[in-house]
C-alpha cells in the first residue's frame, strides 16, 4: 500500500495520471496493485530533500536509495530512470524535469569533490544530519574524504557512468543544452575523465615495480567481497587494454579481477552521448572530443579482450578479466550487468555474442543463476547462494521478445512479493518469506519501466491473469 498523500515526499501528475491509466489496462489485479505501489516509489519515499543550492537558484535534490539514508549516484540516477517516458522541457520546480535537474547538479558537486565515491550524505543546505555508516567506520580510504560529505567510498566504475546515463536522459528528452553550462556539470566530466584515465594503469611499470595506485581501499570485515585483495590495491591488473578498472561492482561487491566488462560497456556508451552535450555548449571542444574518441577506445577493447571463446555457447562476454588471461564467468543480478546490456544501449539484444552470452547467464553454468519453485533469476554475491534477485528477473523480461517467456517471469515477480505489493532486493527461491530489503526504491522503480514497456511493446502481456488455480 502507498503512503497517505500528505506523507507522500514529491507528487507528480503525470504519475498519477499513468497509474490511473494501468489500472483499467491492466486485468490482473496483483499485477495492477503492484505497478500501482511499486512505480511511484521513489517520489513516494524517497525525495528526502529538494531545494536550491546556497546563494543560487541551482535546483538541489537528495534522493535516497530507500531504506538506507544516504544516496548513491547509480541508485538515484536509475530512481529517476523509471519516469524517463514522462520526462518532459518545463521550468516548473514541482515538475519531474526539476527532479533530474536536482539530481544531477548534486551528482555533479559530489563527483568533483569526491569521484572515487559512490554514496554519499545530505547537502549542507537541507540541514539534515549526516548518516554514520557503520560498516565503514574505520575504513583506510585513499583518496582520502570527508564523512560530512560521503557515506561510503567504494570506487565504482558504473557509479560514473550513471551520472552520464541521467545526463543524456535530460539531455534527450527535454533538449535543453544550456542547463548543462550553468553549474558544475563540466567539472564534474572532467573529473571523471581524470578517474577514468588514473584507472588505465596497470598494476606493475615497465621495469617490473609498483605504480602508485590512485585509489585504495581498506576495510576490517567478516565479508570477503566487502574488502579489497592485496592490502586494497586488488588482485593485479596487466596495462595496456585500453579497459577501465573498477574496484567494486555496482553490487557494492569487490571484484575479483578489475577490468569489469559491463560497467566499461556501460561507462563507454554514454561517454559517447555525453560527449554531444558537451559539443552543444561549445566552451570544451577539446574536451568533446577526448569523451568521442575514449568512448570508442574502450568499446575496440571490450570487442579485443572481453569476448572469450567456450566450447558450450561460443564467443561470450566475460564478466570480469584481468588483462593477463584470467576470466570470469558469471553475470550478477545489479545493473549493469551482461544481461542487461542491451538496456543500457551498448548493443542490440539480437546480438549474436549477447545471445550466447544470455543463454549462458540464465542456465546453471552461471555460477549465480538461481532456480526453484518462487523465482529463477540471477542472484549475486551480496546475497549469496540461493537468493535470485527481482531486478535481474526485470532485465531478463527487458531483454527479450519471447512472450511465452516473459509471461512466466512476470507470474514469477507477481507471486514472490510475501503478500507485501512491493519488489524486494532479493528472495529464496524456495521460500518467497524469506527476502532481503522490504524499502528498495530502484527494484521497484525498475518494476514500473518494465510495466510501461510492455504496454508499448506487448500490451497483450498485460491482459492476463497470473492467478495461482488452487483445488
Amino acid at each position: 500500500m502507498r503512503p497517505d498523500p500528505s506523507c507522500r515526499t514529491f507528487v507528480s501528475q503525470a504519475v498519477e495520471d499513468t497509474i490511473t491509466r494501468l489500472n483499467s489496462t491492466i486485468k490482473d489485479p496483483d499485477l495492477s496493485r503492484l505497478f500501482e505501489n511499486a512505480f511511484p516509489n521513489t517520489l513516494d519515499t524517497a525525495v528526502k530533500w529538494k531545494g536550491f543550492a546556497n546563494g543560487s537558484d541551482e535546483e538541489l535534490t537528495f534522493l535516497i536509495t530507500g531504506d538506507i539514508n544516504a544516496m548513491w549516484i547509480r541508485d538515484s540516477a536509475n530512481q529517476l530512470q523509471s519516469y524517463l517516458s514522462l520526462l518532459t522541457a518545463n521550468t516548473s520546480t514541482d515538475s519531474i524535469a526539476s527532479l533530474y535537474r536536482g539530481v544531477i547538479n548534486l551528482q555533479a558537486r559530489y563527483i568533483v569533490e569526491a569521484p572515487y565515491c559512490q554514496s554519499f550524505q545530505p547537502p549542507v543546505e537541507s540541514n539534515l544530519p549526516p548518516e554514520v555508516n557503520s560498516a565503514g567506520v574505520d575504513d583506510v580510504v585513499y583518496p582520502s574524504y570527508s564523512n560530512q560529505t560521503v557515506f561510503e567510498c567504494k570506487y565504482e566504475l558504473d557509479s560514473l557512468a550513471a551520472f552520464l546515463e541521467i545526463s543524456t536522459n535530460y539531455y534527450t528528452a527535454t533538449n535543453d543544452s544550456a542547463f548543462f553550462g550553468k553549474y558544475q556539470w563540466t567539472s564534474a566530466v572532467q573529473a571523471i575523465m581524470n578517474v577514468a584515465e588514473s584507472m588505465m594503469i596497470g598494476t606493475y611499470a615497465s621495469n617490473g615495480s609498483v605504480n602508485a595506485e590512485p585509489y585504495n581501499f581498506v576495510r576490517t570485515t567478516t565479508t570477503a567481497s566487502d574488502c579489497v585483495e592485496n592490502n586494497g590495491m586488488g588482485n593485479p591488473v596487466q596495462g595496456g587494454t585500453g579497459l577501465i578498472r573498477s574496484f567494486f561492482r555496482p553490487s557494492d561487491d569487490s571484484t575479483i579481477y578489475q577490468l569489469f566488462i559491463p560497467a566499461n560497456m556501460m561507462f563507454s556508451r554514454y561517454l559517447n552521448s555525453t560527449a554531444a552535450i558537451m559539443s552543444q555548449l561549445g566552451q570544451q571542444p577539446t574536451l568533446a572530443s577526448q569523451m568521442t574518441s575514449l568512448s570508442a577506445s574502450v568499446a575496440a577493447a571490450i570487442t579485443e579482450y572481453g569476448i572469450v571463446s567456450t566450447p558450450q555457447y561460443g564467443q561470450v562476454y566475460a564478466y570480469e578479466i584481468d588483462g593477463y588471461g584470467s576470466q570470469n564467468l558469471m553475470d550478477d543480478a545489479n545493473i549493469p550487468s551482461l544481461l542487461s546490456a542491451p538496456m543500457y544501449g551498448y548493443l542490440s539484444m539480437n546480438d549474436t555474442v549477447y545471445q550466447n552470452t544470455r543463454n549462458k547467464i540464465l542456465s546453471s553454468t552461471n555460477p549465480y543463476y538461481m532456480q526453484g519453485p518462487v523465482l529463477n533469476a540471477v542472484g549475486g554475491p551480496h546475497d549469496g547462494p540461493g537468493f535470485a534477485w527481482p531486478m535481474a528477473a526485470i532485465a531478463d523480461i527487458l531483454t527479450t521478445d519471447n512472450t511465452t517467456h516473459i509471461s512466466d517471469m512476470v507470474k514469477q515477480l507477481v507471486s514472490s512479493t510475501d503478500g507485501l505489493g512491493l519488489i524486494h532486493e532479493s528472495i529464496n527461491t524456495f521460500n518467497q518469506s524469506d527476502w532481503t530489503r522490504q524499502w528498495f526504491s530502484w527494484a521497484n522503480g525498475l518494476f514500473g519501466q518494465m510495466i510501461l514497456e510492455l504496454e508499448a511493446n506487448h500490451p497483450e502481456i498485460l491482459a492476463q491473469s497470473f492467478q495461482s488455480c488452487t483445488d
